[in-house]
């Protein structure tokens, strides 16, 4: 029997652990991951970012930290974050569930019964489980920069809208340009 096949948006920490647990359960798993990294929003922060709770309480509870980290820090940085999270993707074989650089775009749930789609479109969902006879479809568009508000709906705001990997750029940026101003 073929198994089942299901999406999971994000390569961040709760993709990493929704992929793991989906297939312990027989599924099949896709995950769909904008960047082409896993890490969330751990792959998009300065070097110098530190977690700011003490390692034992930001953990795998059926993946430890390497006592290389563990003997040493009680607040890991972001490098050693990214390794954790590398170590425990590829401990769990999860890498080849994901699909980098592909952005979900939209979903849209397809049933037979207009009650289901009523209460999505409409509600949100209601708290009951879809239909077994619904369908997802997921739009998915390969890319390497993740979509942008403003992109998307210019009309809405004019600012500038920045990502937060923008954001992280501009501090190396920042860095340095003060640098080159003291040479």
């Amino acid at each position: 029997m073929e198994k089942k096949r299901i999406g999971i948006v994000g390569a961040g920490i709760s993709g990493l652990l929704a992929c793991k647990y989906a297939m312990e359960k027989g599924f099949n798993p896709i995950v769909f991951e904008s960047r082409n990294t896993i890490g969330g929003v751990w792959s998009q922060t300065i070097e110098s970012t530190k977690l700011q709770t003490p390692l034992s309480y930001y953990r795998f509870s059926d993946f430890p930290w390497p006592p290389s980290v563990t003997s040493t820090e009680t607040f890991p940085n972001r490098s050693q974050v990214m390794e954790y999270l590398q170590a425990y993707a590829l401990h769990f074989n999860i890498l080849p569930q994901i699909r980098f650089t592909s952005a979900v775009i939209g979903i849209a749930y397809f049933s037979p019964c207009n009650e289901d789609s009523t209460s999505w479109d409409l509600r949100g969902g209601n708290g009951e489980p879809f239909s077994a006879n619904g369908k997802w479809n997921i739009t998915v568009k390969v890319t390497g920069l993740p979509l942008v508000m403003n992109q998307m709906w210019p009309e809405m705001f004019d600012g500038k809208v920045l990502h937060s990997m923008e954001y992280a750029a501009m501090a190396v940026m920042k860095l340095l340009n003060s640098s080159k101003k003291r040479e």
